[in-house]
């Protein structure tokens, strides 16, 4: 606990909360469009399941930080591209949020007759929706544990961080995800953001 009282640790602290809360934001959105499918009496609880799994995955991955930097390492070479795990990673993860985030666009703006029941609440299934934002977590948990790393030298300080950020999301994605519900347009600008998350992901498991 002592090495969290320095003037090192605590800017560090604030700078990786900071930069957890900023980078949590797009997770705290696909969590609002995922949920919004489930029954009113389930949203809460899927989401406080997702930001929960993902603070997990995160201090796991932190705790196999070897392991984690290894991902990094080229696994084979197409062309002049290196492949590795992480690359792979972010890939699969781009690819799964370019696709999730279209056919939410078509079915908001195209399939009108589909959604009725599906904005109202009660059209999806909770582990199926869990599934995704397990897949997510993983994604995006990843590069945050990466850019940590980055910054911070101290695990206690980087799991505090996480801790906290973590926190803020919670008391946040409720209001956030009732108020992309609320308005429509504002749910169309939120699914263009994860479009282009997910492109920016692809890019970078290519090496872009």
């Amino acid at each position: 606990m002592a090495e969290l009282l320095t003037a090192d640790a605590l800017v560090a602290l604030v700078t990786l909360t900071v930069m957890e809360i900023v980078l949590g934001i797009d997770n705290v959105v696909f969590l609002a469009i995922l949920t919004a499918r489930l029954p009113p009496r389930e949203q809460p609880l899927a989401r406080r399941l997702g930001l929960t799994l993902a603070l997990g995955i995160r201090v796991l991955l932190l705790f196999a930080i070897t392991w984690v930097m290894g991902l990094t390492r080229p696994l084979f070479h197409v062309g002049a591209f290196s492949v590795s795990g992480r690359s792979l990673i972010l890939l699969g993860g781009g690819m799964f949020l370019v696709g999730k985030a279209t056919w939410e666009i078509y079915e908001k703006v195209e399939a009108e007759v589909h959604v009725i029941g599906a904005e109202r609440g009660g059209g999806g299934s909770f582990f199926l929706a869990l599934v995704q934002i397990l897949l997510l977590d993983i994604v995006f948990s990843l590069d945050s544990v990466i850019t940590a790393v980055g910054m911070a030298n101290q695990v206690s300080v980087m799991v505090t961080a996480m801790i906290l950020a973590m926190l803020v999301m919670l008391i946040s994605a409720g209001p956030i995800g009732e108020f992309v519900e609320r308005h429509p347009s504002v749910k169309i600008l939120a699914l263009s953001f994860l479009l282009l998350i997910g492109v920016m992901l692809v890019a970078e498991g290519m090496g872009s």
